[in-house]
Parts: C-alpha cells; structure tokens; sequence
C-alpha cells in the first residue's frame, strides 16, 4: 500500500500510476510521505512517522523495474542487475564467485558455482519481475514501463 506524495491519498492499487483524487503521477510530489501517508517537509531525508525514507530527495533517477528484471535473468551470475539497483556488495560477491567458479571449471567444483550463482541471479530477475523487489539500493521504488515519475 502506497500513499500520494501530493495529497497523501491512498492508491486504490500497488500498480496504480496516478492519484485518484488529485490525478498527479505516481511518486510525484513531496508534501506526503509515500509509505505512510503523513505530511512531510520537502527537504526532509526521512519520515518522522514511519522512518521512510523520502524518495525525492536523493535525487537518484528512478530505476526501471523491467531492465533490471531482464539483467537479473540473463546476466544475473555476473551481478549486473545489482549493480544497476546499487546493491553493490551482493554484485561484487555474485562478479567474483562466477569468475572463480569459471577459474576453478577445469577442476569440476567451479562448474557447480557457476551454475548456483546463475540460478541465484535467475531467480531475483524473477522476484524484481514478480514485485517481489520493490526497491533499489538506496530505497528508491522501481518504476514499471507505463509509470512516470
């Protein structure tokens, strides 16, 4: 459940792209905290309510949930889906992992960690897709292909 940044109305549903009431885009505004839906100074960082953090002001630009979906899929053993995200530490663990596992292939062991870290990256291309993973490393909510932020 999300609230309007602008007027701190609830969104009918998770994959609405515009307030209902005051018809401004998903994630637009700054008066309203999106998570709890209490009344935010824009120059804020964090949520006094709730400890959100406040999307806008990182001035981070907003990361697609479908790329970083499809990175995670099909380049997922070699992190590049992290590091779209700013999950840097996992994409470093997930990068040196597969190069040692490719290192180590000609032994036997290092075939069975490529194939582990690819099903890893696999599966949370699948979970970013699903909504399972909603953010990005610094808590900035993925946007969809329709929305607009």
């Amino acid at each position: 459940m999300y609230f309007c940044r602008n007027c701190g109305e609830i969104y009918q549903t998770d994959e609405a792209v515009m307030c209902a009431k005051c018809g401004t885009g998903k994630g637009q505004g700054s008066h309203f905290c999106h998570s709890c839906g209490k009344p935010m100074n824009s120059d804020q960082t964090v949520c006094m309510q709730c400890g959100s953090a406040n999307k806008l002001s990182s001035g981070a630009a907003a990361k697609s949930k479908m790329t970083a979906g499809l990175l995670g899929i099909f380049f997922g053993s070699f992190g590049v889906h992290n590091f779209y995200l700013g999950y840097t530490t996992k994409a470093v663990i997930q990068l040196v992992c597969t190069v040692v596992g490719l290192l180590l292939s000609c032994i036997g062991i290092g075939v069975l960690i490529v194939i582990g870290i690819g099903i890893w990256g696999f599966v949370e291309g699948i979970m970013i897709l699903c909504g399972k993973i909603e953010t990005d490393g610094q808590g900035n909510l993925l946007i969809a292909i329709n929305e607009q932020i």
